[in-house]
Formats: structure tokens, sequence, C-alpha cells
């Protein structure tokens, strides 16, 4: 097992210098061993592929879903998780192009998702409102992102901390706008909670 994350460690070197086309001459080379010996623990470039992706989620997940799940004021927590986002795909760029290939990642945007439905499916219920809109409103909410962090890897015409608050004022904004039309007005400073919103009813 050590090994096999020695010979991940070492591809993601290669990926880091090299670009997304992950070159299995270059991996061996950069563990310092021969081809055939690589071989004895990834069968195929395609075996070691699906250990980056395993560990490309790790890297997203382990940042992401804390983020996502935080308690804190409600504009806090979008900009954390799009933040946490933003900084992974930045961090690993070539990573994140390797594993948006594969088959694999419609069911890890779907994840994300989930996790993200699960949270504003509490808020709704915390204000009373029906959960039916949680699951696509996550969804869009997800491939906004996912669109945006693809858009931004590969021309980078802002810096990070500017595009992650566009991308969070505009959820932000998009989130707060539905709940006021429900007569809700949220506080963006205030953790989304019992006593923490108004109601646009007059007194």
């Amino acid at each position: 097992m050590v090994r096999r994350r020695q010979f991940v460690d070492a591809a993601l070197r290669v990926l880091a210098a090299q670009g997304p086309e992950l070159n299995m001459d270059a991996v061996a080379a950069e563990a310092g061993v021969t081809k055939p010996v690589l071989y004895r623990y990834f069968h195929d470039k395609s075996a070691l592929v699906q250990a980056l992706d395993e560990r490309g989620t790790e890297l997203l997940f382990s940042q992401l879903l804390p983020a996502i799940s935080a308690d804190g004021p409600g504009l806090a927590r979008v900009r954390s998780a799009v933040g946490a986002y933003f900084s992974v795909i930045d961090e690993y760029p070539n990573l994140y192009w390797l594993i948006a290939r594969q088959p694999a990642a419609d069911e890890h945007k779907d994840f994300i998702a989930a996790a993200l439905a699960a949270v504003i499916g509490d808020y709704l219920r915390a204000f009373n409102l029906e959960t039916e809109a949680a699951e696509p409103w996550a969804q869009g909410i997800t491939g906004l992102v996912q669109t945006t962090g693809e858009w931004w890897l590969r021309r980078r015409p802002l810096a990070r901390d500017v595009v992650v608050e566009h991308v969070t004022q505009l959820i932000w904004a998009g989130l707060a706008g539905v709940l006021r039309t429900a007569g809700i007005i949220v506080d963006p400073d205030q953790p989304f909670s019992a006593g923490k919103f108004e109601t646009g009813e007059s007194e």
C-alpha cells in the first residue's frame, strides 16, 4: 500500500510538470524504478489513473465537504465552499483535467450535489418550506461552480479570490432571492437557524 501511494505521488508530480496526458515512462523515472516495476503495482495506465482519481476525490472532498456542512453565517458558508473547490483545482489543475475525463466524473458531481442538497434541505425545513427544491438547486449550484471553475482554469482572466467572490455572490443572491419570494429575509452575516431571519410580513 505504501509503495502504491509513492507511485501515485510520483504520478502527481509528473502531472504537475507535464500536463494531464499521463506518461507511464515519466512516472517510472520520477519514482526511480523501471516501468516493469511500476506495472507490478498498476497493471496498466488505466489502473494508475483510477488511483489518481481516488486521490483527487480524497483531496477535493476533504476540503469541500467540511466547508459545505460547517456552521456559521450563510454567506460565509457559501464563500468557504466555493473557495475550497477553487483552491483544490488551482493547486492540482492537471489532476483535475485528468479526472474530469473519467467515467466516474459524473458520480463525483452527483455526490457533491447530494451533500449540498442535504444542507439546503435543512435550511428549507428551518424556514418551514417544502424541500423539493433542494435537489435541483444543489444540481444547479454544483454545475455553476464546476463550469465556472473549468472556464477559469483554461483562461485565468481573474485572480482566484475575485472569481470566488463573484460566484459566491451569484449563488447567495439566488438563494436569498428565492427565499425572499416566500416572505423570508435572511441576514447574510447570521447563521441559518431559528430566530435568525425575518419574515416579509408587516407587524
